[in-house]
């Protein structure tokens, strides 16, 4: 089912009164507040279980508000702006006094974008304001990508869900600082690096050691309750045969260049050969080897280029240790 206007308007009117909402976006599934109602950006973090000193993404309808909600806009800013809003980019700019500091977890840098959803876009012209939307998951698990997905996680504490389908990217935005003389890239996603040296003219750089804090940067995140293990390509299969055997009840990511080859485990997804499906497949992938009682997933890296080196960014950090397991390398499962 689609949002419709009457949705929207009390979406519109959920917000307003400092309430939740779930709002689709072209990437994941957001947790939408009032980004300018501190007690309800507060309650973000409340319901997510979000440490409060991980900021937020601050969601505008349009490029030409961007100055209302930042210090200033750098060239390189507009010049991003123009090229790929709305879409899944995130730029990191000074906090304008618009913006309280629950929403950038205390730090003077803000990250905004407009999302190129119609459902979102519509919500955000209707609100007339900005929205703090982290995903709509508990923090560290599998972002969604249904309205279905939020409900099933996070049920009653959502004040209101609008439904606008399954996301079409799949994974998150692409964050980039733009506070300096050099764009640089503090996450991967869904605008491709070759895509912004592209426009800008040279190769966005790697994230300096420094205070801006990012979603998505915690070394477990974006996991299911299955343990993801990662092992070469061609091992895949061996692998996930061995933990079968051991008892385990394994979920693999079959590569495509595998496509087709008999594997003796509990689940199989066989990887699309096209990056786009595989990103926008990966996140409700991960929740249904969880929903087949998967207890072990075996799958291993994409390709580091264009949009694979978002999909490796989110498998490794699936991947990554826990605070109450952590060492999820299964028995006879060697990590890539």
């Amino acid at each position: 089912m689609t949002a419709t206007n009457d949705d929207i308007e009390k979406a519109a009117g959920v917000l307003r009164a400092g309430g939740l909402v779930a709002l689709p976006t072209e990437t994941v599934y957001g947790l939408g507040a009032n980004a300018e109602d501190p007690a309800a950006v507060r309650r973000i973090f409340e319901v997510k279980g979000r440490p409060p000193s991980h900021p937020l993404i601050v969601h505008i309808a349009g490029g030409e508000q961007l100055g209302e909600w930042v210090e200033d806009v750098p060239a390189t800013a507009r010049l991003l702006a123009e090229a790929f809003w709305p879409g899944p980019l995130t730029l990191v700019l000074r906090r304008g006094r618009r913006v309280p500091l629950e929403a950038t977890g205390g730090l003077e840098t803000v990250a905004v974008r407009v999302p190129d959803h119609p459902v979102a876009l519509a919500l955000l012209s209707a609100f007339g304001g900005g929205v703090t939307a982290p995903s709509a998951n508990r923090f560290g698990s599998v972002s969604p990508t249904t309205a279905h997905h939020v409900r099933a996680e996070l049920g009653d504490a959502v004040d209101f869900v609008l439904d606008g389908g399954s996301c079409e990217v799949g994974v998150e935005s692409t964050i980039v600082d733009v506070t300096g003389d050099v764009a640089s890239v503090l996450r991967p996603g869904g605008v491709t690096a070759e895509d912004l040296e592209a426009v800008l003219g040279y190769p966005p750089a790697a994230p300096s050691a420094g205070p801006i804090r990012v979603p998505g940067q915690h070394p477990s995140h974006y996991a299911p309750r299955a343990r993801v293990v990662l092992v070469e390509p061609e091992r895949v299969v061996a692998e996930a045969e061995l933990a079968q055997e051991r008892g385990h009840r394994v979920g693999v990511f079959l590569p495509a260049a595998f496509a087709g080859e008999p594997v003796k485990a509990h689940a199989v997804v066989e990887v699309p050969a096209s990056a786009a499906a595989h990103a926008r497949e990966l996140y409700g992938h991960l929740r249904a080897f969880d929903e087949r009682g998967c207890d072990l997933i075996i799958a291993s890296l994409p390709v580091a280029e264009g949009l694979g080196v978002a999909i490796g960014n989110r498998l490794r950090r699936a991947a990554g240790p826990r605070s109450s397991d952590g060492d999820l390398t299964a028995p006879g499962v060697r990590p890539a």
